[in-house]
């Protein structure tokens, strides 16, 4: 036993830290697919909203070193155990930069977020998930983009021109990314409603049949192509002085077609 201790003590060699030959840099290494719990503000209620996110953590590695230390970036979320909160993730990627000792440190958060909705005839109360994407960089240059993907309902323009009766709709998702200017941000209730705003009608949650006439005849009323919702997201978020940047999406899962449709647009409102 003795024996055995004394060898446990002796230091032990640090293979990750020793020299490679190859002189290739690595532009992100590191863990992925970690599920851990997070906590949100909540404007709705001003409180804290509880959810559950899929977790990758990243950082460059020098062209000169042969590996990064994985059990470090565990190190620094579990310094977080209690919940990690929205208002924090930037001071945690420094943190995984700093303790990894590299140039540069990336975090990654995916995870459902719930958004008390009302119907809109009935008023019945139910909860919308949406899904948030937190994408954050520590380096010569910090970067936080956070995204959100909404379900909607789109109804084709040319079905209800062409058709003596009816049109054709279908589920979508739109899609938007933004980095926000400086000391300046969205809640994702707001970012999300100005995303349901472009479909052709919102989706709820619950749905009693005076909603489902309400929210079939709305649709009926604003009929939009794939193209048509796109460029209307971009005209909101070129109207948002809080946002300067933004890519923006919508799939369109079509109900007479075996293929979807899908439009996308990027813009840095920064560069005239």
């Amino acid at each position: 036993m003795a024996s055995r201790t004394k060898t446990v003590d002796r230091a032990m060699p640090d293979v990750q830290s020793s020299p490679d030959q190859r002189n290739i840099k690595i532009d992100k290494v590191g863990v992925r697919g970690i599920t851990y719990p997070i906590s949100l503000q909540c404007p709705a209620t001003s409180g804290v909203q509880h959810t559950v996110a899929q977790v990758n953590m990243y950082v460059g590695l020098p062209h000169d070193q042969k590996g990064t230390h994985m059990s470090r970036f565990m190190e620094v979320l579990n310094k977080h155990h209690d919940f990690i909160r929205s208002d924090q993730v930037m001071l945690i990627v420094r943190e995984i930069r700093d303790r990894l000792e590299a140039e540069e440190a990336h975090l990654e958060l995916r995870f459902p977020y719930f958004i008390h909705k009302k119907a809109p005839i009935t008023k019945a109360p139910g909860m919308l998930d949406v899904q948030v994407t937190f994408e954050c960089t520590a380096g010569p240059v910090d970067d936080f983009i956070m995204g959100v993907k909404v379900p909607a309902t789109s109804l084709c323009p040319c079905s209800k021109e062409i058709s003596d009766y009816g049109a054709h709709n279908q589920r979508c998702e739109l899609e938007v990314r933004t980095r926000f200017a400086k000391r300046k941000y969205l809640w994702i209730e707001e970012l999300v409603g100005l995303v349901e705003q472009t479909a052709s009608c919102a989706v709820f949650p619950v749905l009693k049949r005076p909603d489902e006439k309400w929210v079939t005849e709305a649709a009926f009323d604003n009929p939009k192509f794939v193209e048509d919702i796109v460029r209307d997201m971009a005209i909101r978020l070129d109207g948002e002085s809080r946002i300067e940047w933004y890519q923006v999406m919508s799939e369109n899962f079509e109900s007479i077609h075996n293929h979807n449709a899908y439009a996308f647009i990027e813009r840095d409102k920064r560069r005239k």
